[in-house]
């Protein structure tokens, strides 16, 4: 009842009932006047034709159509003006309507053609519905006629346009065609097809009878053809979706009247709308749709927790919530938000003490906007697997508290423009004191340890750098007192602001070039001073002696004699002791004096401490020196108050510094000492000094770090190494040299000290006075030469004679020179004379060294040189060649070394040619006229010691034709010794194959692998045996097999023997079949079970007794016969047609291959046999003829006596008396029979070999033959009714042989 069950409708009607104003015609007859008109039907009626007027209330107004008839009872109609053929009559609704058909009843003629139009927009826009026409095809030419394939197809329908009849005549239009199935009424397209604002019905053409115009009206078609309709039915309802049942006027409607359908749906299923197409506000859950039969769509109410007045679907919602809900709660109140107003809005959170529903569910978050992420936000509500709480504050990165209003440790300065909330403490953990709180919270300074500073610790103390983790943070800088300017360095480095050619971070070394001052710096040389005569008033009033210099570096003071020294330069103002050192040949008072002080200078004049007259007795071996020593005090840094002074003037007192200046002999400082003579020196000179050191007196550039003395070059001396020290001479890049005058020749050791000449006593020459004079020799007792007056000068120490002369040699000129002979001893009367060897020296034809005379002959006996022989020198010597004297030619060829490139032995004179050079004996392998070439078989450079090496090449891989068999030589080629190689075959020696070759040695070289390119690993093989490695399950040469325990197509695939190890003779199989070689007694094809003619089970199998072998040929024979049998029945088989034939031989098919596979098994044991009587007894009981198997029933042996056993074969099977005897016992039912004689009785398990079956056996072979016979006989006879054309009798013929 109602809409409950579903959807709805409300009742149909005639939509033109009551909306007379909305129904309008293009034309009406009779609007202007009187318009006459005839009626074709009326033509034997005398007063056919008649006036329409449709002024006023009366006339023939389209809103006649409404009803049949008028208010007074008359019938009414529309017309529309004569002559006129395109009308059009449209009806407004006033909203959205179903339309479901249109009935239109003509007075006159139905029209020719026309055509229905709706607009479901208000009249936009138009689409027609359906085309009528008496001829479609010329009045609307591409239409397609009815019926269509679907009912919004637009067609052509003729059945509502012939001209008969003339009056009465209906044009009917049915949305929804009948003829059409619609398989959903409610989809979309038909209710889009069905929904109407306004409805057009289109007139195009008149029917006529083909007549021309008649009468004089004017018409074009007289007043005879003209559009009149009595009725218009248009039926249809509210449009409701399926919603209401009913209908109520639609606001803006026509007064309402009896049968009028109103456009107002009276909405269910919690609807709304003008046509319930929407849901109510808060009923948005679903989306809306049209009711359909059992599903009303019913509007779902919206869950927004009394939050909200309306809501709206939203269908992505509803997708994504698996098209569950897609409500979305609109303008949530009470602070809360969300699609249900299920959770509050931001900067609000849900109080768990409240209802949901209540109006103070949601509070307003406390959280310090500083602090709080997105200015304050809490979470709104609490969940645990998100982690929310509600009400919770949720704090920037670096803030913390229940309402984020305090920094976290390390951080400061809350503030709402930082995106994290706080500042980083940005202390340096290196100067910060360890804690959980760096730095103040509000200001961010950091707290600092002892000796660092900065808002975030980051800096050092002045006087302090180096920031680390360490205890006070930074380290003292240290800067030295005297080498900095301050003490302040820098706090990265802590390197101090150093003086000039001061370095390091502590200004305590001194750069590359530069020293310190010795405290002792300031000296006065006593070379250097002024001397003094004893007249000298500067002298004390004491009797002097004169004075006397004695050379640079050592000044000699007599007694009473003075020296004066000038003041050395100091670099500061201030107080100096004066110290005096000197060396005295004995001991003597020494007496001072002083002059005026010099204006700049404040000096404190002391001597060691004493009064200015002491006696001084020094044997220090030092020339006198005046040295000026600083008082120390005086300086900053050690001055008393200046911070650090007393540490440092304990220091110098602890390490003697200032003692050791004043006390001889002086020594290099200690390492403390000289840190600290360095300061005091950066103090006086105002940093490093620089060493100057002489470029040729010094060996560097370099000088000592205190005191500055340069590394001299021997006997050079002075601070800079710039002079020579006594006694030597000649300054220069090697230093000096030493005078070394003689002391037996010279006046003084000392030398000048420019070219180190030496005063040289009378008769004595030379630089050190060391030589006689010329001629004499034997310093220092000279003595005259003795040359035998060929030479003027001898060695000045060994006398022996120079320059000898007159071809003289010897210590005194006493013999001749070589290429000369004679005795030039003064007084022997001789000469020397040139030797003959052949021609004399420096003829160009001397080949001696030197010749002597013979004592008795007085011929001369040449010593040759090398190259020549002979006494005379006149030919070439073993291994040269030449014509060094020829016979009556002046002069000749040298002899000169045969060209053979060491190759030849030197002492075989015929090694080479003594005339041309060639050489004739090579050695070592060589040949050619030098012997310069590698003899055949041999290579290498003959030019080389020993460079010619034996070719060897190997013998099977050389081209044969550069070999010599016999001899195992091949010729291979003379410089690089590359043997020329047979084809694929490689290497100097040709000693190996090509990559992918083998069998070195065959006729054309090398041989190709040939590997298989898939079963193969590579293409390489063993180069001596040729073997390429297979894969798994390959083998043979090229892997072109089944590798040996494997099995099949190699070209396909090899599969691994199965070859049981207990029952093979081998685990390898056959290669082409996996058939394994089997033991004795063992069988299969993996050898794995007992072969037929043994017992037990694998694998231990035992023979049969020797009876077996008989019982094994019988059924031999049997399977012959049964093979034979089979091919009777498959010809039989072709040529039966009948159905029980068929059947039969079936079942004669089935008890064969039993019978077969009893015949054929391995284990024809006892119970197989029975089996074989049961399908025996099968065949009988399934036969119309016994007796026709009783062949078959033979074959087993029943109904026969066999072996003197008797059977009754008329009594069932089970019942019979069967006396079967196995060998090793009795067996079967009745009484016991005695054993049989086939076999001794411990062979239990074994066939039934007794007497009994050997008959059986046979009977089965003859029972066979009969059958094969009898089933050619019915082959040939089936042929035969085949052939004579007798299908029926011939057949039943057959069937009554073959069954009895």
């Amino acid at each position: 009842p109602g809409c409950s069950g579903g959807s709805c409708y409300p009742p149909t009607g005639n939509l033109v009932v009551g909306r007379s104003q909305s129904l309008h015609a293009s034309s009406t007859c009779g609007l202007k006047g009187p318009e006459p008109y005839c009626i074709v039907s009326h033509l034997q009626d005398s007063e056919k034709c008649f006036f329409c007027d449709s002024r006023g209330q009366g006339g023939h107004r389209i809103k006649n159509v409404i009803s049949l008839s008028g208010p007074d009872g008359q019938r009414t109609w529309w017309q529309a003006e004569s002559g006129v053929e395109n009308v059009s009559i449209q009806l407004d609704l006033e909203g959205e309507f179903y339309f479901t058909h249109l009935i239109m009843t003509f007075k006159t003629f139905r029209p020719a053609g026309l055509l229905i139009e709706r607009s479901a927009d208000g009249g936009q826009s138009w689409r027609v519905y359906r085309y009528f026409a008496h001829n479609c095809s010329g009045l609307f030419p591409g239409v397609p006629l009815t019926p269509g394939r679907k009912v919004s197809d637009l067609v052509c329908d003729q059945r509502y346009s012939n001209i008969e009849p003339s009056s009465q005549g209906e044009v009917i239009f049915k949305v929804l065609d009948p003829a059409i199935p619609v398989e959903d009424p409610y989809s979309p397209e038909i209710q889009e097809l069905l929904r109407v604002t306004n409805l057009r019905v289109n007139f195009s053409k008149l029917h006529t009878l083909g007549d021309g115009p008649l009468g004089v009206w004017g018409h074009h078609h007289g007043p005879h053809y003209y559009y009149a309709l009595y009725e218009l039915v248009v039926r249809g309802s509210c449009l409701c979706h399926g919603h209401a049942s009913e209908c109520a006027p639609a606001p803006g409607a026509p007064p309402s009247v009896d049968g009028m359908v109103h456009g107002l749906c009276v909405c269910q299923h919690r609807t709304a709308g003008l046509h319930c197409e929407r849901c109510q506000d808060l009923h948005h859950d679903q989306p809306w749709g049209p009711a359909e039969p059992g599903n009303p769509h019913t509007c779902q109410e919206c869950e927004c927790h009394q939050h909200a007045r309306s809501c709206h679907f939203d269908m992505a919602v509803f997708v994504a919530s698996g098209n569950v809900s897609g409500g979305v709660c609109d303008a949530c109140q009470h602070h809360t938000a969300g699609r249900h107003c299920e959770i509050c809005r931001p900067f609000y959170y849900r109080d768990p003490r409240e209802d949901p529903r209540s109006p103070y569910t949601c509070k307003p978050c406390d959280c310090d906007p500083s602090g709080t992420l997105n200015g304050g936000l809490c979470d709104t509500h609490t969940d645990e697997v998100r982690g929310l709480l509600s009400g919770q504050c949720r704090c920037k990165a670096h803030v913390w508290g229940p309402r984020c209003d305090t920094c976290r440790p390390g951080y400061y300065g809350l503030s709402p423009a930082l995106p994290e909330g706080c500042l980083s403490c940005r202390c340096d953990p290196r100067g910060t004191v360890p804690g959980d709180t760096p730095c103040d919270s509000i200001s961010g300074d950091c707290y600092c340890k002892r000796f660092v500073t900065g808002q975030n610790c980051d800096q050092c103390l002045p006087e302090f750098w180096g920031l680390s983790s360490d205890f006070t943070g930074c380290r003292p800088c240290d800067c030295d007192f005297g080498g900095a300017y301050s003490n302040r360095c820098s706090s990265g480095e802590g390197l101090c602001p150093c003086r000039p050619h001061l370095q390091g971070r502590d200004c305590l070394e001194v750069q590359s070039g530069y020293f310190c001052a010795a405290l002792d710096q300031a000296v006065a040389e006593a070379e250097l001073g002024q001397r003094l005569k004893p007249s000298d008033p500067r002298l004390p009033v004491i009797r002097l002696l004169t004075s006397s210099w004695t050379g640079p570096g050592f000044s000699r003071v007599e007694d009473r004699a003075g020296l004066m020294f000038q003041a050395p330069p100091v670099p500061r103002a201030m107080e100096y002791d004066i110290v005096l050192r000197y060396e005295a040949q004995v001991s003597l008072p020494v007496f001072l004096s002083f002059s005026e002080r010099p204006p700049r200078l404040n000096l404190e004049y002391q001597i060691l401490g004493h009064s200015p007259q002491t006696c001084l007795s020094l044997m220090i071996p030092l020339s006198p020196q005046l040295v000026l020593l600083p008082q120390v005090e005086e300086l900053p840094g050690l001055r008393r108050g200046d911070p650090g002074a007393s540490g440092h003037l304990r220091e110098l007192s602890r390490g003697q510094c200032l003692e050791a200046a004043r006390t001889l002999p002086l020594g290099p400082p200690s390492e403390s000492c000289a840190r600290l003579i360095c300061s005091i020196s950066a103090l006086l000179y105002g940093g490093g000094l620089a060493c100057e050191c002489d470029p040729q007196g010094s060996l560097s550039s370099e000088c000592a770090r205190v005191g500055g003395q340069c590394p001299c070059r021997p006997h050079v001396i002075g601070q800079r190494c710039d002079r020579c020290e006594p006694r030597t001479y000649g300054f220069g890049p090697a230093g000096c040299s030493e005078c070394r005058c003689s002391p037996e020749g010279s006046t003084s050791l000392a030398c000048d000290p420019l070219s180190g000449q030496c005063p040289c006593q009378p008769g004595v020459t030379g630089r050190r006075c060391d030589q006689c004079l010329p001629g004499q020799w034997g310093f220092p007792r000279c003595q005259p030469c003795e040359c035998n007056g060929h030479a003027e000068q001898c060695h000045p120490h060994t006398g022996v004679c120079q320059a000898c002369g007159d071809a003289t040699t010897g210590r005194h000129c006493e013999r001749c020179q070589d290429g000369y002979y004679g005795d030039p001893v003064l007084g022997s009367g001789q000469q020397c004379r040139p030797c003959p060897c052949p021609g004399f020296l420096g003829s160009g034809n001397y080949h001696g060294t030197s010749c002597q005379a013979d004592g008795g002959s007085e011929r001369i006996l040449c010593l040759c040189a090398p190259g020549y022989a002979g006494p005379r020198c006149d030919r070439c010597s073993a291994g040269y060649f030449g014509h060094p004297w020829p016979e009556g030619v002046v002069g000749g060829l040298p002899c000169r070394p045969c060209q053979c490139n060491n190759n030849i032995d030197p002492s075989d004179p015929m090694a080479c040619d003594p005339h041309s050079g060639h050489c004739q004996r090579c050695l070592h392998h060589t040949y050619g006229p030098h012997c310069s070439h590698c003899q055949p078989g041999y290579y290498g450079n003959a030019l080389w010691p020993r460079g010619c090496r034996r070719c060897s090449c190997d013998l099977q891989g050389t081209v044969p034709a550069r070999c010599l068999p016999e001899s195992g030589i091949c010729f291979c080629d003379r410089l690089s010794g590359h043997c020329p190689c047979r084809p694929h075959v490689l290497g100097q020696l040709c000693d190996r194959c090509a990559p992918q070759f083998w069998n070195l040695g065959g006729p054309r070289g090398c041989e190709h692998c040939a590997c298989h390119t898939q079963h193969s690993v590579q293409l390489t093989c063993h180069p001596v045996t040729g073997q390429c490695p297979c894969r798994e399950g390959f083998g043979g040469r090229t892997c072109s097999q089944c590798q040996e325990g494997y099995w099949g197509d190699p070209e396909k695939e090899c599969k691994a023997c199965a070859c049981d190890p207990q029952g093979s003779v081998s685990l390898r199989c056959h290669s082409r079949t996996g058939a394994c070689s089997c033991l004795n007694g063992i069988s299969g094809p993996q050898c794995k079970a007992c072969a037929r003619g043994s017992q037990g089970s694998f694998p231990h199998c035992r023979p049969c007794p020797t009876c077996f072998s008989q019982w094994d040929g019988q059924l031999d024979a049997l399977q012959q016969w049964l093979a034979t049998l089979a091919q009777g029945r498959d010809a039989l088989s072709e040529v039966a047609p009948d159905r029980g034939s068929g059947r039969r031989l079936l079942a004669l098919e089935a008890a064969m291959g039993q019978v077969q596979g009893v015949l054929v098994s391995t284990h024809p044991l006892v119970g197989p046999l029975q089996q074989l009587m049961q399908h025996r007894d099968i065949l009988r009981q399934g036969q119309g003829a016994p007796g026709a198997w009783r062949g078959v029933g033979r074959i087993l042996g029943f109904g026969r006596r066999v072996s003197g056993i008797s059977c009754v074969s008329e009594t069932p099977l089970w019942s019979h008396c069967l006396c079967l005897q196995v060998c090793g016992g009795p067996w079967g039912i009745g009484r016991a029979c005695a054993l049989s004689p086939c076999g001794p009785a411990s062979c239990s398990g074994a066939l039934p070999t007794s007497l009994w079956a050997l008959g059986t056996a046979r009977n089965t072979s003859r029972a066979l033959g009969a059958t094969g016979t009898r089933l050619g006989r019915l082959h040939r006879r089936v042929r035969r009714s085949h052939t004579e054309g007798d299908d029926g009798a011939g057949i039943g013929r057959v069937r009554r042989w073959a069954y009895g």
